[in-house]
């Protein structure tokens, strides 16, 4: 088992910021067209998070055209370029999902004031 943690740790990015549930983030994912690649960024609230180490995951969804998007990022992929952080949540639930069933104005997270971005 020390044997698979260690070449874990060869794989995991460094230079990541300390994410939480309920964050706004911008999301910074490479996008190969053909022989092209490109940065797209997918920007929206992260609803949940699961695993650990390199199975690290965490969901983030958005209202696209009154249509609820979600899409689930590895942390430590390749093809995630930058995780920004906007702004904080303030909330107290593991899992936001009961966001899915809200529109408009219900479906925002409140801000949290006190805490600091890195």
């Amino acid at each position: 088992m020390d044997l698979i943690n260690a070449i874990e740790q060869e794989y995991l990015k460094q230079e990541l910021p300390k994410l939480r549930i309920g964050d706004y983030v911008k999301v910074h994912v490479k996008v190969t067209e053909g022989n092209r690649e490109r940065i797209q960024i997918f920007e929206g609230t992260i609803i949940a998070m699961r695993g650990t180490g390199i199975n690290r995951a965490f969901t983030v969804r958005r209202l696209s055209f009154g249509v609820g998007v979600e899409r689930v990022f590895p942390l430590h992929s390749p093809k995630v370029a930058d995780v920004e952080i906007i702004r904080r949540g303030k909330i107290r639930r593991a899992k936001l999902y009961y966001l899915r069933d809200r529109v408009g104005k219900a479906a925002r997270v409140k801000e949290d004031l006190r805490a600091k971005l890195k």
